[in-house]
């Protein structure tokens, strides 16, 4: 007899071996997604505050030794404006993303948090590893939420693409941010050169085990200035489908219609909305700097109007069917539910 787990891998990647549009699946993750959580969709503004970063992951336009890419790192008093210009939109959640980049010290993003909240804002910090005290003292300050994606829950894999990381680090991380009372986002690339459908499953497995608050899923996007240039994009439909599954799986978390999906196709994020996602992260990096931050190329929505994708973005929702929420965005609980099974 199999093990239960190892059935559940062996359905879900049977699910996403088939190649056909699966509009059952679309349409259940959708039904639960609208009976748990209804029909709003949490809007998130992004502040992409430096493009340094330590790390070289294979995959990542912004990874160290990338020298065809221009830096830039913004002050502490623009991120702060840019953050008030957020809130003022009527925005109730400032995400705070960056590469990892320890320039802005632990007293700095301290600081950050201290004031973003006197805008009556959640916070979401996306800043990769730093130590448990850090992540102490920012909670502590005010921050809600730490986005930390796992790329790729297969060990091998997730090592191959991450130089002198393991995965074991990057799930006593998560663990952690939990333990400290954030809200915490995980979530995976869909396409990955030798990713095959086993380790997919182990993706939606691994995030329902940790009981992520947040799930973010987007197809892998080649860029031309990493090892990983001439490798094969992740697909639509593939990346459709891991939103649909982790959504039965965890009917209540958030998931973001990712911008790399609205990258490798114009609908991306309306289709992602009808199969179960419930968030939307448009882009406030003000200009010069939003055109710098590459984590993959060809990214929509970075040479138009810095304020524009608010309007933007709440007319994309309701195009979809759905309507913006206009409060924080905390993960909605349910004590009671029964996982759906694939």
């Amino acid at each position: 007899m199999k093990h239960p787990q190892k059935v559940e891998i062996d359905e879900i990647a049977f699910i996403l071996s088939k190649e056909e549009i699966d509009e059952k699946l679309f349409a259940l993750a959708d039904e639960i997604r609208q009976k748990y959580l209804g029909k709003a969709v949490y809007i998130r503004g992004i502040i992409e505050f430096s493009n340094y970063c330590k790390n070289n992951c294979l995959y990542c336009g912004i990874r160290a030794q990338n020298k065809d890419i221009t830096r830039y790192r913004m002050s502490i008093e623009q991120i702060i404006q840019r953050a008030r210009l957020i809130s003022q939109m009527g925005i109730k959640t400032i995400v705070l993303q960056s590469g990892e980049d320890t320039y802005y010290n632990s007293d700095m993003i301290a600081q950050l948090v201290k004031k973003i909240k006197e805008f009556n804002v959640a916070i979401t910090l996306s800043i990769g590893e730093r130590n448990f005290d850090e992540y102490k003292l920012w909670k502590d300050m005010g921050a809600d939420r730490y986005l930390m994606r796992h790329e790729t829950a297969d060990e091998k894999l997730y090592e191959k693409l991450h130089p002198n990381d393991s995965f074991k680090t990057r799930v006593e991380h998560l663990k952690k941010l939990k333990e400290l009372g954030y809200e915490v986002g995980a979530g995976s690339m869909v396409g990955l050169p030798d990713q095959d459908d086993l380790s997919l499953a182990k993706d939606i497995l691994f995030v329902r085990d940790l009981d992520a608050d947040m799930v973010g899923i987007g197809p892998f996007i080649p860029h031309p200035s990493t090892p990983l240039k001439n490798a094969k994009s992740g697909t639509l439909n593939k990346t459709l489908k891991m939103i649909a599954l982790t959504r039965l799986f965890l009917p209540d978390t958030n998931i973001p219609a990712t911008t790399a999906l609205g990258t490798i196709h114009p609908l991306g994020r309306q289709l992602a909305l009808k199969c179960g996602a419930n968030v939307i992260m448009p882009n406030f990096t003000p200009l010069p700097y939003r055109s710098l931050y590459t984590l993959y190329p060809n990214k929509i929505c970075i040479f138009e109007n810095d304020i524009a994708c608010a309007e933007c973005t709440k007319n994309l929702v309701i195009s979809a069917g759905y309507s913006v929420s206009n409060d924080f965005g905390y993960r909605r609980r349910f004590n009671e539910y029964i996982t759906c099974r694939v």
